[in-house]
């Protein structure tokens, strides 16, 4: 079964950086969309970020300028630059690959905590 891992999570200072990734165990053909989800704590989950096979991008206003998403179609990997993180950018953070056939994989989750 295929499973997506994330990696680069962690606790950082307002206003710093982290880089997550997002990668397949195995092959998935027909990828269509990658992106980024996360859920506060105590909040439902939101969209952050999608790219779409073609290379076009969506953002959630409260990261647009500071949040880059970005894909390695090859490795099946998704990546997300966050920077100037904010406290309200505490959240876990969850990869979701979708296929054009509408299956949709997610990550486990990884932990993002901004606080000085």
């Amino acid at each position: 079964q295929v499973q997506l891992v994330e990696s680069g999570g962690g606790l950082v200072q307002p206003g710093g950086s982290l880089r997550l990734s997002c990668a397949a165990s195995a092959s998935i053909f027909s990828i269509d969309a990658m992106g980024w989800y996360r859920q506060p704590p105590g909040k439902q989950r939101e969209l952050v970020a999608t790219v779409t096979s073609g290379g076009s991008t969506t953002y959630a206003d409260s990261v647009k300028g500071r949040f880059t998403i970005s894909r390695a179609n090859d490795k099946n990997t998704v990546y997300l630059q966050m920077s100037s993180l904010k406290p309200e950018d505490t959240a876990v953070y969850y990869c979701n690959f979708r296929t054009v056939e509408n299956f949709v994989f997610w990550g486990q989750g990884t932990q993002v905590t901004v606080s000085s």
